[in-house]
């Protein structure tokens, strides 16, 4: 294939679209979105949650395996096509193009993690009083039962903890979320994190709303920042008595958790949602490059990045375990449970007894929501650049991409307001676990690599890539996007359904239509994508052999 020949049969339209200012604003923006809550935050958890080290080793085979390959194919593909997720399937496999709403889906489900940088902001205003609110049990919304953090980490309590609850939990409960019994008890608004919703919207239009020239500029300080805070918190982490206990978890891997297939299972799932693979954002993010821009490295350095942080964040927050482990004499694993409670229970308790713990508390919940911001205002740009690619001479016109851009963010942050109601927890643990499951990610990969890889074909993948880089793929990624990456997809899905449990928050139990609504969702990101198809190879004129050729 001739390379100065392609370049000119795909001329920038500059003009209409725009790009990266400079490569370095690239690979900021880039590192900003998968660089966020992924590494610092669910990398962390489920650590804890699957025995330490023992997640390390699963997790590294996949972040080989399935996770670089599906980002060299995405990020490649949008910078072929020039175009977002929506757009782009048109030009490389019309047969697939269910697979965009499939990837839309997912991301109207991932925007709703604007709820964790609610959360962040909440407490980071609240991390600047002289008494932190997570100490002490002298607040309104405290119970008799609350413990303060002195008494909930002498040793004469730790053995009856069961009879109370500490203060960072009823912070946490009622002081910010205010939870109902269920999610059928919305309740009201909690006009204070209406509020952090509001400014976090506006955050987000203010990065965005002049498209890839603000979002660009935005990523010189979102994407650098957070790096600074974690170095600072690292440094302190590894300073703490009994750090070394909670590094030893979580590099000492329990061989026998090898054995759990479940552990195998969020390992993968965790490089999709780490690697920001099967939602569209790399295709969007990679649009804007030059032609000739090389993919092929950026996706090494990066893919390294994001694994590195993640692996560094572990430190960050195993060494704040042991150090609560030590305090309250138990052991690592009992510190507490995995997930939310882990950044907003845990960390928070753990600075308390730190000296100067606003100062510790407030690095690192702006960390936590600078590293959110990044991830949340990337994938919003993602829905417009895709979107504008359907209307370009309407949506792309100056001042109407500025309204567009401006009444988008306004109707978000108004869907977004029950999530701020004393029972918006419950909506989004709801859609978390349903709206962008690992089921939804793994379809989303396996029909991805059947259309690119067989349809398209991976050759022909592998030929563009060496056209724009000058660098053909090595043989390895043909081999993933072909067989691996579908396979170990597929099997994900089916152990998936197997073992597949109702959602549960502690002892509350969903009511049943609450799950028919969690599976409309699922089902709303994965059975277009083989409606449509059907429907291509139902209503085109001829044979399958002639009517595959023509969605080609």
């Amino acid at each position: 294939m001739n390379r100065q020949r392609l370049k000119k049969q795909k001329p920038r339209s500059d003009d209409d679209r725009g790009q990266w200012a400079n490569k370095r604003e690239y690979i900021l923006v880039l590192a900003g979105d998968v660089v966020g809550l992924g590494n610092v935050w669910r990398f962390p958890y489920l650590c804890y949650k699957n025995g330490g080290g023992a997640f390390l080793v699963p997790y590294g085979l996949f972040a080989v395996l399935t996770g670089m390959p599906l980002f060299l194919l995405e990020i490649s593909m949008g910078q072929y096509t020039q175009e977002g997720f929506i757009t782009c399937w048109t030009k490389l496999c019309p047969l697939a193009k269910g697979i965009r709403f499939g990837e839309l889906m997912i991301l109207f489900c991932n925007i709703t993690y604007i709820l964790i940088e609610v959360w962040a902001l909440f407490y980071l205003v609240f991390s600047f009083r002289s008494q932190l609110p997570w100490a002490t049990c002298n607040n309104t919304w405290n119970t008799a039962d609350c413990l303060d953090l002195q008494m909930f980490n002498s040793s004469n309590m730790t053995s009856n903890h069961t009879k109370g609850t500490s203060a960072a939990i009823e912070f946490w409960e009622r002081g910010m979320l205010g939870m109902s019994g269920g999610i059928e008890e919305l309740g009201s608004v909690r006009w204070e994190l209406a509020l952090c919703l509001l400014v976090s919207w506006v955050i987000c239009y203010f990065s965005i709303w002049k498209g890839v020239r603000s979002t660009g500029k935005a990523a010189y300080f979102t994407a650098t920042f957070p790096y600074l805070m974690l170095l600072i918190l690292l440094v302190r982490g590894l300073t703490l008595p009994g750090a070394s206990e909670g590094i030893y978890y979580y590099l000492y891997p329990d061989i026998n958790r090898l054995a759990d297939l479940e552990v195998w299972i969020e390992a993968g799932s965790q490089i999709l949602f780490s690697y920001s693979v099967t939602a569209g954002i790399l295709k969007v993010l990679g649009s804007y490059n030059d032609y000739n821009n090389n993919c092929y490295k950026d996706c090494l350095w990066i893919c390294l990045l994001n694994s590195g942080t993640s692996f560094v964040a572990g430190f960050v927050v195993f060494s704040v375990l042991g150090f609560m482990a030590h305090k309250q004499g138990v052991t690592v694993d009992t510190v507490t449970e995995s997930g939310p409670g882990l950044a907003f229970i845990a960390y928070p308790q753990a600075t308390a007894l730190m000296p100067l713990p606003q100062f510790w508390t407030v690095c690192f919940f702006l960390m936590l929501m600078l590293l959110t911001v990044d991830t949340h205002f990337v994938a919003v740009e993602s829905i417009f650049t895709s979107v504008s690619d359907l209307l370009p001479t309407i949506l792309r016109a100056p001042v109407k991409h500025e309204i567009f851009v401006l009444i988008s963010c306004i109707s978000f942050f108004l869907l977004h307001l029950p999530l701020v109601t004393e029972g918006g927890i419950y909506m989004y643990q709801l859609i978390e676990f349903y709206g962008a499951t690992r089921v939804c990610m793994n379809i989303i990969a396996l029909t991805e690599c059947l259309a690119l890889g067989w349809i398209f074909g991976a050759d022909k993948v592998s030929n563009i890539i060496e056209d724009m880089t000058g660098h053909r793929p090595s043989v390895f990624f043909k081999l993933c996007w072909k067989f691996v990456v579908p396979l170990l997809s597929l099997m994900s899905v089916i152990l998936y359904l197997v073992d597949y449990q109702h959602l549960k928050i502690n002892d509350y139990v969903y009511p049943d239509w609450a799950y028919v609504l969690g599976w409309t969702m699922t089902l709303s990101s994965v059975l277009i994508i083989p409606l449509w198809a059907a429907g291509q190879m139902c209503f085109t004129p001829g044979t399958f052999r002639q009517v595959r050729i023509h969605t080609m």
